[in-house]
């Protein structure tokens, strides 16, 4: 007992130190100390100087000797429970999220976790941490490592009947395939999650997460009024969490509006109790595409873009829709300008967009290609020439129909016939 009251002091003691490298070293003499399985004090306190020191290399944003902590606490953790030990883990891993850069070194320190849950034969540990790496390997864009981990995991987890575990990779599998463009994987992926996860109480952040990637995937297929639906599922799920997950899924929700053609709604939605939690550079970024989108500007939608990179362009999901967004703007604005013409110079057109003449160029021969407007590029003279809305005769149709209908009253005739006779 008087052991275990003088690591407690001696825990209180280095808690107390001011300087970091003081405090750093009284808690290591506190993890110094030997312990055995029955020591449940000096084991607590050791539990608690492991993650104080994780906490002081997070602030210092020292992600080697973070490593170093969680690698030197495996024998610390053989003597705790196994639920104990999956919670220490995992936090003192959390706690690289806080340090940026720190990607490469927590994929390497999580891959030599969950090498050390196997050999210990700690098999839900090792998923969860092999489900960890798989989102890691997501962030740091390593698709075919994540592949691979999936497809493994898989075939465990379906021999074990895991449907919590399971619905969290089928979920990172919907993302990976999405990241690959292969559209019709992530869509069968996200399905398969959703069927483990109906089977199970699911999390809220869990079930975010869902409807998150459902947004994602409805909004890839333009259908911008169910994923603005889903975003907000995914805003209320993360809002109530407190996660900070809630922003993006804010960003969608007002992507979804401006897709829409409903840049007005933006203001109402970002002047809302639950998003003004929210308000920041991201929101802010978002409402100004929205202003230049109503304005019909592509120089002030080009300018934001520009100026608030971080904000839209470095958002993968963002990015993608907004150079949509951008091709609509711009075909919008040449049809305004050339609706009066009837022969027009390219060169004239794109002063008034404020566009190079080759980019114009290539917009107005694909815009005539897809039939937006009839008439024809004179490369020679630099002009392009609008037609008349061509008349569409209907006479053709309507011989069609009317061959259709013969056809049919000769094949009843026929049928009629061949009745008679039998």
């Amino acid at each position: 007992m008087a052991h275990a009251a003088g690591s407690s002091s001696r825990l209180q003691a280095a808690l107390a130190h001011d300087d970091p490298r003081e405090r750093e070293r009284a808690l290591r003499d506190v993890l110094a100390q030997p312990a055995g399985p029955r020591d449940d004090e000096l084991l607590r306190d050791k539990e608690q100087a492991i993650l104080k020191l994780g906490e002081l290399y997070r602030d210092e944003k020292n992600a080697d000797a973070l490593a170093e902590v969680l690698k030197s606490s495996r024998p610390l953790v053989e003597h705790m429970a196994k639920a104990k030990t999956a919670k220490l883990i995992r936090n003192l891993l959390d706690f690289f999220a806080d340090i940026p850069g720190s990607t490469q070194v927590q994929i390497d320190a999580v891959k030599e976790s969950a090498e050390w849950a196997k050999s210990e034969k700690r098999i839900f540990l090792k998923q969860n941490l092999e489900t960890r790496l798989v989102a890691l390997y997501i962030d740091n864009q390593n698709y075919k490592d994540a592949l691979s981990l999936i497809n493994s995991l898989l075939r465990e987890l379906k021999k074990l009947d895991d449907k919590m575990i399971l619905t969290e990779v089928h979920l990172l599998e919907s993302r990976v395939n999405h990241a690959l463009a292969n559209m019709p994987k992530a869509k069968a992926a996200l399905t398969s999650a959703r069927t483990a996860a109906n089977a199970i109480y699911c999390p809220p952040l869990l079930q975010a997460s869902l409807d998150m990637q459902s947004g994602v995937l409805h909004a890839e297929d333009k259908d911008y009024k169910t994923a603005y639906s889903y975003f907000f599922e995914a805003f209320e799920g993360y809002s109530g969490q407190d996660d900070p997950k809630a922003v993006p899924a804010l960003k969608y929700m007002l992507l979804c509006k401006i897709m829409l053609n409903l840049a007005e709604d933006v203001k109402s939605i970002v002047a809302g109790k639950s998003a003004q939690r929210y308000a920041g550079p991201d929101v802010e970024a978002m409402k100004a595409v929205a202003k230049a989108h109503e304005e019909r500007s592509l120089q002030d939608f080009e300018r934001e873009l520009k100026d608030r990179k971080k904000e839209l362009s470095d958002d993968p999901i963002i990015r993608n829709h907004l150079a949509a967004l951008y091709d609509t703007l711009l075909e919008q604005n040449l049809v305004r300008i050339i609706e009066p013409y009837s022969r027009v110079e390219i060169k004239h057109v794109a002063e008034m967009v404020k566009q190079p003449v080759r980019d114009v160029e290539i917009k107005l021969s694909q815009m005539i290609l897809d039939k937006v407007f009839h008439g024809i590029l004179d490369q020679g003279a630099g002009c392009l020439i609008v037609f008349d809305e061509p008349e569409v005769d209907a006479t053709y149709e309507a011989t069609l129909e009317t061959i259709g209908h013969v056809r049919d009253v000769v094949d009843q005739l026929f049928q009629r016939t061949r009745t008679a006779v039998i």
